[in-house]
């Protein structure tokens, strides 16, 4: 038996998952039929028991034991969000081009590429869970009518979140509702596009209308669903829909329930110390020792001893601006070649590790000439591979002796989010005043530890392109840029060419990209990229249609 806790069910409660609770089945892949359960008059007898079901939505496939993620587990789990980043121009997986996450975007992707079908196969055995709770839970007659209602809008939450997901990446995919036996379950055929998004729609609508306002929610039951969070992922699928009033009348209801809020400080809401804060909306809940993440293993420079496995790309770091909100440029009196942040949005510092600066104390060395340095950028070395490494998620203030054991939480919807897809909804519309941009975007950019200058551009053409880099630098490495340049359909121009690092002037082992001139700002050549309009959405994995032909 192995126990987990989840905050947010009952006060940490413990939860066991034994094979006779195990909610989801092995039936093949397309995993749908509930094989071993507990007996349901003996399982649905009390709210306990209930509740143990619900946390086995919420934790989904999500690895919580005490070590690294090695592939993704989970929409939700911070290899399956973060690692995102690795197919955008913002980030670099240190495993190389073969990464099957660089895959994705770099021109190769197929049917057959590893990792993205974890995607498929752990929804679906979400999606499972959630099914059978819904069957079930009217079983419970010892548990109220309230907290039966409750807890059938959470399940409808966790449902509709996952085919938000499949539809926005896979596009038309199966819709299941019920409880499938495996031979039902390997003859499904898709389902258009458009009825999955309209079932998204009826269901996240009706789970909002269920679910308790954020402030409603107490201590105790942090981590659980609130009306907030089901209308924040209803506004992400009115954007993918490109429906924008509905985006806007969506968006602009969370912000008149005035409950949540722009903290003041950015960098404490992804290093642990922070978590209960009015601006994160919807977050995957880790507890060290009991349910921790390893995610400081993977982040953490090698001179802290960790594996750098994420490196963010020039692009990036380059796209911040001065902090006098001027564009940055290496040709800027601005630019210090020393000093890569300084004079600079301080969101650059807060989400990039670059070269000098310091991590624990000490300088972070990343020159490629630094060959005492063991975060020396090579093509060999444990780690990075672009001259910078993750500072976001990577709190140099853990003290423990065990990188994956981190009790960092991963939010998943931030108001911050809230704000800028609500002022991008009404770019759409034609409504911008500088009263909008105040209430929005300059409310992001204009937090105490930000203070970027405000945005005074009412024009949507001059506009949308200020809210576009401000979505990047706000939300980078939260798993959100790939879905932003798909819907935005510039993943053609922007993940085409090739992708620097960071700028070493004078040298002597910089690395040039295969074809050309030495870059002319003496940047370290990273990789090319030739994404296809035909790579998204993404093939169903061919696993899935070896069992189910009628998947192809």
């Amino acid at each position: 038996m192995k126990q987990y806790i989840y905050k947010g069910l009952k006060t940490k409660l413990i939860v066991a998952f034994v094979a006779g609770v195990t909610l989801f089945s092995c039936a093949k892949k397309l995993d749908l039929y509930p094989l071993d359960q507990y007996a349901n008059d003996i399982f649905w007898t009390s709210e306990a028991n209930v509740n143990i079901a619900l946390t086995a939505l919420y934790k989904g496939n999500i690895q919580m034991q005490k070590s690294a993620e090695f592939s993704p587990t989970d929409w939700w789990s911070y290899n399956g969000l973060i690692f995102l980043e690795f197919a955008t121009d913002n980030a670099y997986d240190r495993r190389g081009d073969n990464s099957n996450f660089n895959k994705l975007t770099n021109g190769t992707l197929t049917s057959n590429v590893g990792d993205y079908p974890n995607y498929w196969v752990n929804s679906y055995s979400r999606i499972a869970r959630c099914n059978y709770f819904l069957e079930n839970i009217d079983k419970a007659v010892s548990v109220s009518e309230t907290t039966k209602e409750r807890t059938k809008s959470e399940a409808r939450f966790l449902r509709a979140a996952q085919y938000l997901y499949l539809s926005t990446y896979f596009g038309a995919v199966p819709l299941i509702t019920k409880v499938l036996r495996p031979a039902e379950a390997n003859q499904v055929t898709k389902t258009p596009l458009a009825e999955v998004q309209a079932f998204v729609e009826t269901e996240l609508t009706a789970a909002a209308a269920g679910l308790p306002n954020a402030a409603k929610l107490p201590a105790s039951e942090r981590g659980r669903a609130t009306r907030q969070a089901a209308l924040a992922f209803l506004g992400r699928l009115y954007l993918t829909m490109e429906n924008w009033q509905q985006a806007a009348t969506t968006y602009k209801t969370i912000i008149d329930f005035n409950e949540n809020s722009i903290d003041p400080d950015y960098a404490s809401l992804f290093n642990g110390t922070n978590e209960s804060s009015k601006e994160i909306i919807f977050a995957t809940q880790y507890v060290v020792d009991l349910a921790p993440n390893g995610m400081l293993q993977h982040f953490y420079p090698a001179m802290a001893a960790g594996w750098g496995i994420f490196c963010p790309l020039g692009s990036l770091a380059e796209s911040y601006d001065f902090n006098d909100g001027s564009a940055f440029s290496y040709g800027s009196p601005l630019y210090k070649a020393g000093d890569f942040t300084a004079n600079r949005d301080p969101r650059l510092a807060y989400n990039i590790l670059c070269n000098n600066m310091l991590f624990k104390g000490k300088p972070y060395i990343s020159h490629p000439d630094s060959t005492a340095s063991p975060d020396q950028l090579t093509l060999s070395k444990q780690a990075t591979r672009t001259g910078y490494s993750m500072r976001k998620f990577s709190y140099d203030g853990f003290s423990g002796g065990d990188l994956q054991n981190s009790g960092i939480d991963l939010p998943i919807i931030r108001y911050s989010e809230v704000l800028l897809s609500y002022l991008e909804a009404e770019i759409h519309l034609g409504t911008i005043d500088q009263a909008l941009l105040d209430a929005t975007i300059n409310k992001v950019r204009g937090r105490a530890s930000v203070a970027m200058p405000p945005v005074k551009e009412t024009n949507a053409g001059g506009l949308l392109p200020i809210l576009k880099k401000e979505r990047r630098n706000e939300l980078a490495f939260e798993g959100i840029r790939l879905w932003d340049l798909y819907r935005w359909k510039d993943a053609v121009t922007l993940l085409n060419g090739d992708f620097y690092g960071a700028s070493f002037p004078g040298a002597k082992s910089l690395r040039k990209a295969p074809a050309g001139a030495a870059d002319p700002n003496s940047r370290w050549y990273v990789t090319t990229k030739a994404f296809k309009a035909a790579n998204y959405p993404w093939p169903v994995p061919q696993s899935e249609v070896n069992n189910n032909p009628n998947l192809k």
